[in-house]
């Protein structure tokens, strides 16, 4: 297929976590809030003056100096973060709002104020708990904390509007994005679609680091343009994968599974699209108002294992059934990062139910934050792919 117009300007973009864009919105006078989780709504964190950067360590080396502070046991994902902020790579933030969710990610925001890696008089980090289940009280406990913890301070630090217009102006802006993002992904459910999943993961990553009005515009032309693709005339992959699991922003990854012979149809995996690029729904004649409207939609869609009630434990393997089944995989890679808590008492079940149960073809494994041309996780998943061809053949030839 045709390279797609933007695709290496998209790479360029996430080369660096302050990249040109960012850089862009705050010469125009905008805010750079960082932040890690789906738990954190981004959305309101794109009101006013303010746009919101999900945090990534591009091209991490070692991480010798945040192990002394975390431990080698910790999340390398959080340590990466900590060793990049430690050598000034996020003196670009105007404030960092986080979430409860994990220890090791605790860890990290504390470092940040500890170690004062950021020097801007107005910088700030904020904290908000994530509860274990969704009730009522759960949503209003949230918004409560998303109005004094995050908002206000928005308002107090940077002087951002937070009214609901501003807030519901970020929404529509947001649900553009997502509608552009989900008619994209969506084309993977065709048998030769007209992009990979590589490319998709590229469009999904900038999606979440750069300011929302500024990657915008080249959104809706790669939608146009990809809407015209001519594929190749025959599928070039030899297997079709769902990938389930933990946090993947290394664009290796991706490179590696599908340079194995793989396509990533579908993505339920945080900095993924499931969930991640669903529209925001916002119901002006509802008894909530918008701020308890946006957090219930974020905790009810969120896939996360930190929610260990019997329903969400349920809706975790029937949302990567129900995926793999509508994007037409043959088989699905269930992944979790090294020393991940949550994800490393899911995966082992999870991956074995899927298989046992529900009849899938699993790949379960565990691996470094980035990847790099890792020989081990290339072997398993060219044997998996192979596995996933030879099924299939059988399948037609009975």
């Amino acid at each position: 297929m045709k390279d797609l117009k933007y695709l290496i300007e998209f790479e360029n973009l996430l080369d660096d976590a302050d990249n040109k864009l960012i850089k862009q919105a705050q010469a125009d006078g905008n805010y750079a809030i960082g932040y890690t989780c789906y738990h954190m709504p981004e959305v309101l964190l794109n009101v006013g003056n303010c746009f919101s950067t999900r945090l990534r360590a591009p091209r991490t080396g070692s991480i010798d100096i945040s192990t002394y502070y975390m431990s080698n046991y910790t999340c390398e994902f959080a340590r990466s973060l900590l060793e990049r902020a430690i050598e000034g790579g996020y003196e670009f933030l105007d404030g960092l709002a986080g979430v409860d969710a994990c220890s090791a990610m605790n860890r990290c925001y504390e470092h940040f104020e500890i170690l004062q890696v950021n020097s801007k008089p107005h910088f700030f980090v904020t904290h908000t708990d994530v509860p274990y289940k969704v009730e009522d009280y759960n949503v209003h406990q949230v918004a409560s904390q998303m109005r004094l913890r995050v908002l206000d301070v928005m308002k107090e630090k940077l002087g951002t509007d937070t009214s609901d217009e501003a807030i519901l102006a970020a929404v529509k802006e947001h649900n553009e994005m997502c509608r552009i993002l989900t008619e994209i992904g969506d084309l993977r459910k065709l048998e030769n679609p007209p992009i990979t999943g590589y490319e998709f993961h590229v469009l999904m990553l900038v999606s979440y680091v750069c300011p929302t009005k500024y990657i915008l515009p080249m959104l809706r032309e790669t939608l146009e343009e990809i809407k015209m693709r001519e594929p190749d005339p025959k599928p070039w992959y030899r297997a079709r994968v769902a990938v389930v699991g933990s946090e993947i922003d290394d664009l290796d990854f991706s490179r590696l599974l599908e340079g194995s012979g793989a396509m990533i149809v579908a993505d339920r995996y945080c900095y993924g699209s499931k969930p991640g690029r669903e529209e925001i729904k916002i119901d002006p004649n509802s008894d909530e108002d918008i701020l308890h409207q946006i957090v219930r939609h974020y905790l009810t869609t969120s896939e996360c294992p930190r929610y260990m009630a019997d329903y969400k434990i349920k809706q975790r393997r029937e949302t990567a059934d129900r995926l793999a089944r509508e994007y037409g995989a043959d088989g699905i890679i269930y992944e979790q990062m090294k020393y991940c808590d949550f994800w490393a008492f899911e995966r082992p079940l999870a991956s074995h139910i899927l298989t046992e149960e529900y009849g899938w073809p699993t790949l379960s494994i565990d691996r470094s934050y980035n990847v790099h041309n890792s020989g081990q996780l290339r072997t398993r998943f060219q044997a998996f792919v192979e596995a996933l061809e030879i099924k299939r053949i059988q399948k037609k030839g009975g």
